[in-house]
């Protein structure tokens, strides 16, 4: 399954390349998976990903210096900041969302309908195991 997994994350950090977003790497998906379009705090992703304040504080920044996201003043707290995405992070988000559709209909044409059905069966009752 890791193998899989590999497999199509490397595509997608292909299909990103392709449309110039080439300093984009795998570790980057734990900030544009859980970041809020109404901006979210460096803790809250951390915690979100599963990964130390500090860990995401450098994604975050190699991301901001770059012009993925950036960062302003939280009007809830002083003394916080809202991590955002900027223009050039949401079309980050929308190039990888045009890919679902296409790797589904690939998978499909590959396995069939009912193979497909099956195994987004199998991989739902697996998620419902790990949650348990």
């Amino acid at each position: 399954m890791r193998d899989t997994f590999t497999a199509l994350n490397d595509l997608a950090l292909a299909r990103l390349a392709e449309r110039g977003f080439g300093e984009v790497r795998t570790a980057h998906g734990a900030v544009f998976q859980y970041l809020d379009e109404t901006g979210t705090t460096v803790s809250a992703l951390a915690e979100r990903a599963q990964v130390t304040k500090q860990a995401m504080a450098e994604l975050v920044a190699y991301l901001e210096v770059r012009g993925y996201v950036e960062r302003v003043p939280d009007p809830s707290d002083g003394r916080a900041k809202l991590v955002l995405p900027t223009a050039r992070g949401r079309e980050v988000v929308a190039v990888a969302q045009e890919l679902v559709p296409e790797v589904e209909g690939r998978i499909a044409g590959l396995l069939g309908p009912e193979r497909v059905k099956d195994l987004r069966r199998d991989l739902e009752a697996i998620l419902r195991m790990a949650a348990e």
